[in-house]
């Protein structure tokens, strides 16, 4: 009894002398408006979204994610393509932050160091509020917040809903949470977005993830969003911040109806732009309006783009490079839709399967002899996927060979008709050529295929299979090795070992 009132005292004491603190939980204050407020559904709901985009995981290392804040049921999809580009197997040690204010003119950053802990349905995610703190303490603590570039203000943060949105994704997606910094950004001076940029800079590294909210038009029509947005997303994709700049600025003046906003989160895009050099590469993954859900009115809707910035990439032109130097630029990935496209519709009109070797004098990499996998879906759901395995076939014909199989061959489904041919998305998996290994050391699990070949024998594993089991490096060999190739647990040990890479669009 003595001993417990010592310790209350004690705590009390310490409670008065600053020691201690009862921990500040920022609430959930956009559940039941922007994303379900019930645990069970939500992590249905955001499931369902993440469902659609297995296996897009990329196997270099995600520096940046841009995503959309929208309601979920309007900008859920895109938001799923950002957070299915991370690999949950790659930890993060924090998690920053960054997006517009909607309420609160800031001229500046407002850095949440109040908060220990934001809450969602799904539970709490743990605040870095020393970090957040030393952001704060940059410019010095003689500064007023009008001279300084980060501050706290508690008003930026009370209602804004694009940060919070942003964090049942990544509980879903990660599963444990790496501390966050959330920091909203009201700011259309140049010079302090460039020192925000200066400041984070150094926390730009392997060890952490940059989210950077933003949403993009704002109730232009159906068909102004597709061209202003398109506008903004080349920009974006470029890494130039210049061009993005002045994408935003075009927009502004083309005169047409409620484009003075293109991108609600431009301060931040910026800050994280002036941030990029040579070895990042920008990725766009996916681009909707709210016109393309369901029966939306297109006279208004509100644009959506998600992107990827991977570091270690080749910088620009929207090339694919791998550990075997075989790339793909947009171009090439272009021009491997259409060729899979013009397969099941000449297949349709009962032509046979050709194409022409003249035009491929324009795409080298595509007479490169390797393997790929052709997968249809419609409205989001599987209808059809072949694929070959092997380095025997020039890409272009495997790719328009594999299109017409997945079409019409597939014996899991009834074969593809023309009154359906428009709801169908076509996506191609190019399996970049294989490189033996003498060691497992040469493995990298989730970046890597493994294809195992002993005398008649052999099997394979895509990089994704990874991503959706939870088997160590070897335990992915071992049952690629027993289930596949048939060559028993320990079989790999004495048979070929094989590498390569899935280039997934």
């Amino acid at each position: 009894m003595i001993v417990g009132i010592v310790l209350a005292i004690i705590l009390m004491m310490n409670s008065c002398n600053g020691q201690t603190r009862e921990p500040v939980v920022r609430p959930a204050t956009q559940a039941n408006r922007f994303y379900d407020g019930n645990a069970q559904r939500l992590s249905q709901e955001v499931d369902s979204f993440l469902s659609l985009h297995r296996g897009s995981a990329d196997s270099r290392r995600v520096a940046a994610l841009i995503v959309p804040h929208a309601g979920y049921y309007y900008s859920g999809n895109v938001a799923a393509s950002a957070y299915m580009a991370l690999n949950p197997k790659q930890p993060y040690k924090r998690i920053f932050l960054l997006g517009p204010s909607h309420h609160e003119w800031l001229d500046g950053a407002s850095v949440n160091t109040e908060a220990d802990y934001y809450a969602t349905p799904l539970g709490n995610v743990k605040v870095d509020r020393e970090t957040g703190m030393a952001l704060t303490t940059t410019d010095g603590t003689d500064l007023t917040d009008s001279e300084k570039v980060f501050f706290y203000r508690p008003e930026a943060h009370d209602r804004e809903h694009c940060l919070e949105v942003q964090l049942p994704f990544l509980q879903r997606r990660l599963g444990d949470v790496p501390p966050i910094v959330p920091i909203i950004i009201s700011t259309n001076d140049f010079q302090k977005l460039s020192r925000m940029a200066e400041t984070l800079k150094p926390y730009f590294t392997d060890e952490n993830l940059f989210v950077i909210s933003s949403d993009f038009s704002h109730y232009p029509t159906y068909e102004d969003a597709y061209e202003a947005d398109g506008k903004t997303g080349k920009a974006i994709e470029s890494g130039d911040v210049g061009q993005f700049i002045a994408a935003i600025e075009e927009n502004a003046r083309s005169g047409k109806r409620n484009l003075a906003t293109s991108a609600c989160g431009e301060f931040a895009i910026i800050t994280l732009m002036l941030m990029l050099d040579s070895i990042y590469e920008v990725k766009h993954l996916m681009y909707q309006n709210s016109g393309d859900i369901g029966d939306t009115d297109h006279s208004r809707v509100v644009g959506y783009h998600s992107f990827a910035i991977l570091r270690n990439g080749t910088g620009g032109n929207g090339q694919t490079r791998t550990n075997t130097d075989f790339v793909l630029s947009d171009n090439d990935k272009k021009k491997l839709k259409e060729i899979a496209l013009n397969s099941i519709k000449d297949s349709l009109d009962g032509k046979s399967v050709s194409v022409s070797v003249s035009p491929m004098q324009d795409y080298p990499m595509l007479s490169k002899k390797c393997g790929a996998f052709v997968s249809l879906h419609k409205h989001g759901h599987l209808r059809g996927c072949i694929g070959h395995f092997g380095e025997d076939t020039p890409l272009y014909e495997i790719v328009a060979e594999m299109a017409r199989a997945a079409a019409f061959e597939d014996p899991r489904f009834m074969p593809v008709s023309r009154e359906e041919l428009d709801d169908i998305d076509i996506e191609i998996s190019v399996l970049t050529p294989m490189r033996r290994i003498q060691s497992l050391d040469e493995f990298e699990l989730h970046r890597h295929g493994i294809y195992i070949r002993k005398g008649y024998r052999s099997g394979t594993f895509l990089p994704q299979v990874a991503d959706e089991v939870n088997w160590t490096k070897e335990e992915f060999v071992g049952h690629c090795s027993q289930d596949k190739a048939g060559l028993g647990w320990n079989g790999w040990k004495d048979a070929e070992l094989y590498v390569y890479e899935a280039i997934v669009f």
